[in-house]
């Protein structure tokens, strides 16, 4: 009798993980990256409590591997994060939802000041991203947080957090790589094409990547400081595809 219940179990078991990579085989999985655009603060903190899926018109909730506060300043050029991943059904994601909490805060001059965001505290911030997920197949998404663009200054040294973020998948993502030269330029790199205008600002190396660029092509401006003697300069005409790389020569702007 021992022995037919011990089998039973066996069995059971081994239904149980039969079912589960059934399901997994039956779904797409989805990772799900937060990266940055630019920012000229000290830090820039965020409170991501969760964030939905809209998928065939129905909602899927993903929680934060590690939910709670992630410093934007942190996550540029390239450099991201894994917020988690989830197991969807296959179908058209229509709409992301991201839901923060209340521990917002921007710190600028060394001084940390809060950010009032009541709209994405009530009912999420909803972001526009039209992906087709396939049965058994896996994809990464980028949720790319513009800091310069999200933070507005109210005067009286209060801020507001309206955030603005695009949403892009590894199928919908065009980059452009480089290195600028000297530092003390204090460049910030522009890709235009058309209205659509991406930035980036090159680390301690000079080093700069912008991610998420619609296929196209590109005119990249390096915008130095004015106050610091030296030139713009543009490269004209940068071809981008979608899943590639496209890498600039390095640029020395001159004074």
């Amino acid at each position: 009798m021992k022995k037919i219940a011990v089998l039973l179990m066996l069995v059971l078991s081994v239904m149980g993980i039969y079912s589960c990579s059934k399901d997994k085989e039956g779904q797409a999985k989805v990772k799900v990256m937060l990266t940055d655009a630019p920012g000229i603060y000290d830090a820039v903190y965020v409170d991501i409590q969760r964030i939905e899926f809209n998928v065939n018109n129905e909602w899927h909730t993903l929680n934060p591997v590690v939910p709670g506060v992630y410093n934007l300043m942190e996550l540029s050029n390239g450099i991201d994060t894994l917020m988690g991943d989830i197991l969807l059904p296959p179908g058209q994601i229509s709409q992301i939802r991201l839901i923060l909490g209340s521990q917002n805060s921007v710190v600028v001059g060394g001084v940390s000041h809060p950010l009032n965001t009541p709209s994405a505290q009530q009912s999420g911030l909803k972001l526009n991203l039209h992906t087709t997920l396939e049965a058994g197949k896996s994809y990464t998404i980028w949720l790319d947080f513009d800091a310069g663009k999200s933070i507005v200054a109210t005067g009286s040294g209060n801020y507001n957090l309206k955030p603005v973020i695009r949403a892009y998948s590894d199928l919908t993502n065009g980059r452009i790589q480089g290195n600028v030269l000297p530092m003390t330029a204090n460049t910030i790199i522009y890709a235009i094409s058309g209205t659509d205008t991406f930035s980036a600002i090159p680390d301690a190396a000079g080093n700069f990547l912008i991610s998420g660029l619609p296929q196209g092509t590109y005119n990249v401006w390096f915008d130095a400081d004015a106050a610091t003697g030296f030139n713009d300069q543009v490269v004209n005409n940068v071809s981008v595809t979608f899943g590639n790389i496209t890498v600039l020569p390095p640029v020395l702007l001159l004074p």
